[in-house]
């Protein structure tokens, strides 16, 4: 009997230690792109934009970030990333009215990561929203399970189209309506 309780508990904590091993790597998703970076920035840019499916969700480009340029401007020497954020106000509602669940806004507006390797490739990065979202309860759940369906539209490339222009940030015009322009 003892033999079976130490080889259960044993068990157990394996199981544990190789779900908490694997958790970073489930979180995110990584995938090479066909494309170069601005290529691949621009082409996730109008399939947001450009999807009449997309926007009856309400999906919205809400910036481009390119974090790599703080550091090289600070003397460092790093491959390019860009960061596409958009957002969909049908699914960060429900989420942003819920006192129990907001602490996710920090997950608001979703990013997509387009970055190089040293290998030469392009890569984008995104959250796991499917997963992410079983973490945290039914509303949730439900409510990032369709943000990792949209996702898949978000890199669906077709690459018989022409390439796209990149679709730059407007500069903020100052006011108060300038810093609640964007996101979610």
């Amino acid at each position: 009997m003892l033999k079976a309780v130490l080889g259960f508990v044993a068990g157990v904590v394996i199981v544990a230690l190789v779900g908490w091993m694997m958790m970073p790597s489930m979180m995110f998703t990584e995938r090479v792109s066909p494309f170069g970076m601005e290529e691949t920035v621009a082409r996730i840019q109008h399939n947001i934009e450009d999807s009449p499916e997309l926007k009856a969700k309400g999906w919205s480009l809400s910036g481009l970030r390119n974090p790599a340029k703080a550091v090289q401007t600070d003397g460092g020497n790093v491959l390019p990333v860009m960061m596409i954020e958009v957002c969909s106000t049908k699914y960060s509602g429900p989420i942003l009215k819920d006192d129990t669940v907001r602490f996710l806004s920090i997950l608001m507006p979703c990013k997509i990561s387009i970055y190089k390797k040293q290998d030469g490739k392009v890569y984008i990065g995104t959250m796991n929203a499917g997963l992410m979202g079983m973490m945290f309860g039914p509303l949730v759940g439900e409510t990032m399970g369709h943000v990792a369906e949209d996702q898949k539209l978000f890199l669906k490339f077709d690459p018989s189209k022409p390439a796209p222009q990149m679709i730059l940030p407007k500069a903020p015009t100052g006011g108060a309506g300038a810093a609640a322009a964007g996101g979610c």
